[in-house]
């Protein structure tokens, strides 16, 4: 069957495995977000959003260097962390995989609105990984206008507060479900996503 793993490791780091190829985004470091273990990884490859200590420890991935093909492409499309053009917290890196017709975007840090040919290339993805926590990032009412914006069949939302981590700064998770419908909440922090997997907006649980 054709589908992609994707697993939340905490704040905004997830692992995307396909056909045995694995990749870590934004791991973060350690004693950098309240309440969360320090990360420890292995993958074939890993990717940054930008290089902030929360979100480009790479040094929490051991990197497998098996041989495995990448299964999928990747496109890159550079955005800032914030609304004035990285004055306040520098660039960001939204990330694209697309592999056998499953599309699915990674946001980073995106703290500014998309311009028409970022969203051009965000069409038709098949799962969004978006911040919804605000302060440092787009926060629910932000993030909620891109999903809707960009219309994803599956929402993943990261970088928020629960009772248990996170910054004390940033909003919590039921500011951003409150606005959507089709919530489902996982028992587990993966999601197999394939071409069946039905609109929804996934709440991914830690173990």
């Amino acid at each position: 069957m054709n589908s992609i793993s994707i697993t939340w490791n905490g704040h905004s780091c997830f692992t995307v495995e396909k056909d045995g190829f694995s990749i870590v985004f934004d791991p973060y470091g350690p004693n950098t977000v309240p309440g969360l273990a320090p990360l420890s990884l292995t993958a074939d490859m890993v990717l940054c959003s930008h290089e902030h200590s929360d979100h480009g420890y790479t040094d929490a991935v051991t990197l497998k260097h098996s041989g495995t093909k990448n299964p999928f492409s990747i496109t890159k499309i550079d955005t800032w962390h914030d609304p004035e053009q990285g004055a306040l917290r520098g660039p960001n890196r939204i990330h694209i995989l697309e592999s056998d017709g499953l599309k699915i975007a990674h946001m980073g840090d995106i703290g500014c609105p998309l311009i028409r040919e970022q969203k051009d290339l965000l069409k038709h993805l098949d799962a969004i990984l978006i911040p919804v926590g605000g302060y440092y990032t787009i926060d629910a009412v932000q993030a909620k206008a891109v999903v809707d914006d960009l219309a994803p069949r599956v929402v993943i939302p990261m970088h928020y507060r629960s009772d248990h981590f996170g910054y004390p700064v940033i909003g919590r998770l039921e500011e951003f479900t409150g606005l959507c419908r089709n919530v489902v909440e996982y028992d587990s922090n993966t999601l197999v996503l394939t071409a069946e997997t039905r609109p929804q907006t996934a709440v991914l649980k830690l173990k």
